[in-house]
């Protein structure tokens, strides 16, 4: 096939890095399910280990790192794989790092977990600059977004925290796995890092689990060589071509959850027995034009907060229908979690999630079913 240079996202999901020739023809790649690879004389070969790169997986590597504006990507086993490894490429016994607050839990765990070497951490609301100056240490080596955050769907300024962060000589990783590189590129706003979890949009099928970094290869390659292949958290090539396969149809997807989630989040917004919905899409987000200027489209998920008793939302957990109970999301499946319908007042003002938050995953089902379903829910709330 002849090479060519693909800028839009369908064109490289769809052919960036395929060699149609080298395969036969074959228009899906072929899994490379090997541990090793045997070294002929005389013969350049640059694949050895699996554990160190493996021809299945450099072409998702490509494909991702041409979706996120990144000279290099690495894929790893897990998002926690890529996130652990991306924080260790940066920090030392004696460093300090500032984390939003309401970043992904096992994120901030891995924070709590590097204090036993040393490292400490300070977590900032993080929708202000000044959270970020206030917070800096002459050992501040990393700042670590999460935009829009977990739970919260909270925005942090990229350019602005990324021209802070250099100013400082502080590096800086930002997780994009809500947005996906459709609807946001953070390295186009002086990110260093950027992180997804593969196992949510990325995959889209909810039947893999993965991570990925991009960035510069000056930053990216020592991850590649050292954080993966030391902790051993590499993809394993069929979890990669399964990326692959769900990456194909990443644009469209992103599209039909983006039309469905502001729909849904308007209904929820309209609705009597709802008190609030955290949702970036929504103009009365209070960063909503912060979000129209750093992102070109938002996904399908989103919180609320119902006017409902614990007792009546454990009801409404309990009898919805189509939306399965889960923790996870951004698969083709539409599911529901309730982590603050039992917080109480001092936990909420700890973690600063609403009492009674709901969080809920709009999948690709119809969206009348998907509204039926809530508005019947919801009638277990007086």
């Amino acid at each position: 096939m002849q090479e060519m240079l693909f800028e839009q996202p369908e064109d490289i999901c769809a052919h960036a890095g395929e060699d149609y020739r080298s395969h036969f023809g074959a228009m899906s790649p072929p899994i490379f399910q090997t541990s090793l690879f045997a070294q002929q004389d005389g013969e350049a070969n640059p694949y050895l280990y699996s554990r160190l790169a493996n021809p299945t997986v450099s072409l998702c590597e490509e494909k991702l790192a041409l979706l996120e504006h990144a000279e290099k990507a690495v894929l790893f086993s897990s998002g926690m794989g890529a996130i652990s490894a991306a924080i260790s490429s940066a920090v030392k016994a004696g460093d300090h790092v500032i984390m939003v607050r309401s970043a992904y839990g096992p994120a901030k765990g891995f924070l709590d977990y590097l204090s036993r070497f040393g490292v400490s951490c300070t977590l900032v609301e993080g929708s202000r600059i000044s959270d970020y100056e206030a917070a800096a240490r002459e050992n501040t080596r990393l700042i670590y977004l999460e935009t829009p955050s977990t739970f919260l769907f909270g925005l942090q300024d990229l350019a602005q925290v990324a021209e802070f962060a250099k100013s400082r000589g502080i590096r800086t990783i930002a997780d994009n796995t809500w947005a996906t590189p459709v609807f946001q590129n953070p390295l186009d706003f002086g990110i260093d890092l950027v992180v997804h979890s593969a196992s949510k949009y990325l995959g889209g099928h909810s039947d893999i689990l993965g991570g990925v970094v991009a960035g510069s290869k000056e930053l990216a390659e020592p991850i590649a060589l050292y954080e993966r292949q030391l902790y051993g958290a590499v993809m394993d090539p069929h979890q990669a071509w399964l990326l692959m396969r769900g990456l194909r149809t990443l644009p469209l997807r992103m599209r039909q959850h983006m039309e469905s989630g502001m729909e849904i989040a308007r209904f929820l917004e309209g609705h009597p027995k709802i008190e609030r919905v955290l949702y970036p899409g929504l103009p009365a987000h209070p960063q909503y034009e912060l979000g129209r200027r750093q992102m070109k489209g938002y996904s399908g998920v989103m919180s609320f907060v119902t006017k409902g008793t614990p007792e009546q939302n454990d009801r409404l957990l309990a009898k919805i229908k189509i939306f399965q109970k889960g923790v996870s999301w951004g698969g083709y499946d539409s599911l529901i979690s309730g982590p603050g319908v039992h917080l109480t007042a001092e936990q909420s003002q700890e973690s600063g999630m609403p009492v009674g938050l709901i969080r809920i995953s709009v999948g690709l089902e119809h969206l009348d079913s998907l509204k039926e379903a809530l508005d019947a829910a919801l009638g277990e709330i007086s």
